[in-house]
């Protein structure tokens, strides 16, 4: 009888630690937001298993890493994960996950360009009295293409800069007249107050890819969710917020 009692005992103790178990952390690059809650929600629902997410600008993400709330998992572009992997920070395979353009919003009852190419684009951005990016890659890139377009000196006196995604959307809200921002597709059809424009013209167009990997040290339970995330519940989450297949 003893012997039953301690066994019981035993079980039901790994029952109380499993049903327990540690959060598993995430920390991704924002623009992943919309698809990755859905698709992590779906993963606590089918496993009980608690998720947190923490998000970051991709230039800040090596920084945030430093610190001493380290994650299970990291959503990063490849690029990144590519450098930490090699210098012993990250373990495993990369997973792919999508890729996400760079889109254009006005805030409602603004004027809405019509841009269907790199005319268009010229001369939305010029005639527009302000426009509104940030300083993460998808800023950068629309640097680029102000140059790209030979506009960049005629509207440098009016572009405004932020650190995030999420600043530049809540600059168009709370703004006035006819400014124009430029953010990640999937950050712009977060905020359904704004109107979006549309993506930027084919030709135009960039994208910035994401893949996931492991911190070394994790618990099992990080691999299971890893899986999760390149399967095809998660695929389904991905194309509904606008994160495209990577390629």
């Amino acid at each position: 009888m003893r012997r039953l009692l301690r066994v019981f005992g035993f079980l039901l103790l790994a029952a109380c630690n499993a049903s327990h178990a540690a959060e598993l952390q995430i920390l991704s690059a924002g623009a992943m937001e919309p698809g990755l809650e859905a698709a992590v929600q779906a993963f606590r629902s089918a496993s009980s298993q608690g998720v947190r997410i923490r998000y970051a600008a991709a230039p800040r993400l090596r920084e945030v890493l430093a610190g001493v709330d380290v994650p299970d998992v990291l959503i990063a572009p490849p690029a990144l994960l590519a450098e930490l992997k090699s210098e012993g920070k990250l373990v495993g395979q990369t997973v792919p996950l999508g890729r996400v353009g760079v889109g254009m919003a006005v805030r409602p009852g603004a004027t809405v360009p019509v841009v269907e190419d790199a005319e268009g684009l010229r001369r939305a951005v010029t005639q527009a009295q302000t426009l509104v990016f940030n300083r993460a890659s998808t800023g950068l890139y629309v640097d680029r293409l102000l140059e790209q377009i030979g506009v960049a000196a005629a509207v440098a006196g009016k572009v405004r800069r932020y650190a995030t995604g999420a600043d530049v959307m809540d600059h168009l809200l709370r703004g006035s007249g006819d400014e124009l921002g430029f953010g990640a597709i999937t950050e712009i059809r977060m905020v359904r107050e704004l109107r979006y424009v549309g993506p930027l013209p084919a030709e135009l167009q960039s994208y910035t890819t994401y893949a996931a990997a492991l911190l070394p040290d994790g618990p099992a339970a990080a691999e299971a969710l890893l899986r999760w995330l390149s399967g095809s519940e998660a695929r389904a989450t991905f194309d509904a917020a606008g994160i495209e297949p990577p390629r």
